[in-house]
């Protein structure tokens, strides 16, 4: 077994994602090492270089750190290599910036060696010094984030986006992560979290750090990464939520003009909000059939664990069942039209009083369209949840 196999050699390894840090790494790596000699643990400083040009490799390899190149670009990508190169039970990882104080690391130890498989700084809560994170990332990028995160995946975890977090190597290799950029942070916090591991906190400080040149951070990009990742392991909150409020906000007021021209305050509502209203209970309906087709992909390949509300409905809602309520819904709007072509006939094919016509042709179109929505989904559903077995294994001929 190799050493980068066998990660019970070392109890600890602190990591550093680096590129081009030439100026901060001799400090953080010698405060690194200090830190493992003065409390005595068996460890490594690894440096998972992303392509650095200013000799941050040299310079890391003359103080006694072990250096691993990961030729794909990215935050992400760089410590995805450093996690799989690491020999330490443990990983503490933390910008090479001299932002975060490797003196300081007890605490993840601590959390770590008493059974979490995550442990989270909150700069929030340990203090962030003047000048150390821009006022637009302090008070509304990273809360707003992280706030959203708490929101969407139900932990208390309250800064998302710290760059100092310790981890059990092994539960977070298991968790196969993906993310080459920055939003790397927030899979790494919102995956743990679905898979149920320990996820603690500690408080944790951040200083300016110490490079002349600008950080790699962007701050609208890095920003809409992060919050797109949240939505798509969110499904509930992407599709569902909005699609719900859509539907029945579309549909009642749909059916309530149907009956006839309502009034609210000196303002009227007839066919032509019902129009609008018939579409947004359509558009409603089919962001409910995506979170149901997203939810079945994403179980099926792994992305999201299956909660016990999941197992139940997709138990309950086979094809069959989907086919006999898209089938109903679909016929009843066709029902409503033939009653429609019926009574025009009655007046030979004759003028009609335009805004009855309408009254009952849209709910009819809208029914007609859900019910065949319905029915397209469940067979989509059912292909998408076909049972298969692995590949054969490929037999070598003599």
């Amino acid at each position: 077994m190799s050493d980068l196999d066998d990660v019970s050699a070392l109890e600890l390894t602190i990591l550093m994602p680096c590129l081009d840090e030439f100026e901060t790494l001799e400090t953080c790596i010698s405060k690194a090492q200090r830190y493992l000699d003065e409390h005595g643990i068996d460890g490594e400083v690894l440096i998972a270089d992303n392509g650095s040009t200013d000799g941050s490799q040299s310079l890391a390899r003359s103080l006694g750190a072990r250096v691993v190149d990961i030729p794909v670009r990215g935050y992400g990508a760089a410590l995805l290599g450093g996690v799989e190169a690491a020999r330490g039970r443990y990983v503490v990882m933390g910008d090479a910036d001299d932002s975060y104080d490797f003196m300081a690391l007890t605490p993840f130890v601590d959390q770590l060696r008493a059974g979490a498989d995550l442990v989270m700084g909150n700069r929030f809560k340990g203090g962030i010094a003047p000048g150390a994170m821009p006022r637009l990332h302090r008070y509304v990028g990273n809360p707003v984030l992280s706030g959203l995160g708490r929101r969407f995946f139900r932990t208390d975890i309250g800064d998302f986006h710290c760059g100092l977090r310790g981890f059990a190597r092994d539960s977070i290799r298991d968790l196969d992560l993906q993310s080459t950029g920055m939003e790397f942070a927030s899979e790494m916090v919102v995956r743990a979290s679905l898979a149920g591991l320990t996820v603690t906190e500690v408080p944790t400080t951040l200083s300016p750090d110490g490079r002349s040149r600008p950080p790699h951070l962007r701050s609208w990009q890095d920003g809409w990464r992060h919050l797109r990742f949240l939505l798509m392991f969110s499904p509930r909150w992407l599709f569902v939520y909005p699609g719900i409020v859509a539907f029945l906000l579309g549909a009642l007021t749909t059916f309530v003009i149907a009956v006839g021209p309502i009034e609210i305050g000196h303002i009227g509502f007839d066919v032509t909000t019902m129009v609008y209203s018939a579409a947004l209970a359509v558009i409603g309906f089919q962001a409910i059939l995506f979170w149901w087709l997203t939810r079945l992909y994403a179980t099926a390949e792994g992305f999201l664990p299956p909660s016990p509300s999941y197992r139940r409905l997709a138990s309950e809602w086979t094809l069959e069942r989907g086919l006999v309520v898209g089938l109903l819904m679909f016929l009843l709007g066709i029902a409503i039209g033939v009653g429609q072509v019926i009574r025009w006939g009655n007046v030979e094919f004759g003028a009609l009083d335009a805004s009855q016509v309408v009254r009952i042709a849209v709910p009819s179109a809208m029914v007609l369209i859900i019910g065949f929505q319905t029915v397209m989904m469940s067979f989509f559903a059912a292909i998408l949840t076909i049972p298969h077995r692995a590949s054969p294994p490929t037999i070598a001929g003599d």
